[in-house]
């Protein structure tokens, strides 16, 4: 079962659904995990530039914590980040930025990381088609 899309609050995937094929007692290495993707579009109501297809490929999830790798192809969308999720992230390959509500922008390339606090309200941009590794921690769990 792929994981639920939930675009609502934070603008893109993370449902925190653990697949069937999860073993929470096993350690969890990325490059041999049989995850499938799960693949969606931002919301046509936060569309900026473009409509990229998204994919996730969440290969572990549980209590609260949701970890996988995340692609996507170049577009913009408004995002909104729940008050109890904060992510943190680094990118493999590709190129993104994050522009707030003030107009600072952060910008992130290949070894790059960082963090997406709880209630972040702004823009994602892919700049170049990117792909990274996520770990969201949902507070309340």
């Amino acid at each position: 079962m792929a994981f639920a899309i939930a675009d609502a609050l934070i603008g893109y995937a993370f449902g925190f659904y653990a697949t069937p094929n999860m073993n929470h007692s096993a350690i969890c290495q990325f490059t041999t995990a049989e995850t499938s993707p799960s693949h969606d579009h931002p919301r046509a109501d936060r569309r900026v530039d473009g409509n990229p297809l998204r994919t996730t490929w969440e290969h572990y999830a549980r209590q609260g914590l949701s970890c996988g790798v995340w692609g996507c192809e170049v577009g913009s969308w408004n995002i909104r980040f729940a008050d109890n999720r904060d992510e943190f992230f680094c990118v493999i390959e590709g190129r993104v930025r994050l522009h707030d509500g003030t107009g600072a922008v952060a910008e992130f390339g290949p070894g790059e990381a960082g963090v997406i606090p709880a209630g972040f309200a702004g823009r994602f941009e892919v700049v170049e088609t990117v792909r990274k590794y996520f770990v969201v921690v949902d507070q309340t769990a």
